[in-house]
């Protein structure tokens, strides 16, 4: 399979932007990688109250394939994580390097 990347931009609500970015560093990532994705970024937008992330996939299964094992893990269970609870908006782009 090609390697698929996602720019994903989450509108967090107001006053939890540094809560949620800790959940990520500390739950969300680990998980993420020992499933095979690579993180090629993330950046927090305060003025907006967005967090930002690149997240790829450059495996033998679709990244769709590859998103839902993370999501039906008994880790990200585990987890006890409403993404609802702390994000008002989601908006995930499948993108193209150009350089």
């Amino acid at each position: 399979m090609p390697k698929t990347t996602q720019l994903r931009t989450y509108t967090v609500r107001e006053g939890l932007l540094d809560e949620w970015v800790e959940r990520w560093r500390t739950e969300i990532l680990p998980l993420r990688l020992e499933l095979g994705f690579t993180i090629d970024g993330a950046w927090v937008d305060r003025a907006r109250n967005q967090f930002m992330w690149l997240i790829s996939y450059d495996g033998p299964e679709p990244f769709t394939d590859r998103n839902a094992r993370y999501w039906a893990s008994p880790k990200r269970k585990a987890m006890n994580l409403d993404p609802g609870d702390y994000l008002l908006h989601t908006d995930d782009r499948t993108v193209e390097p150009q350089l």
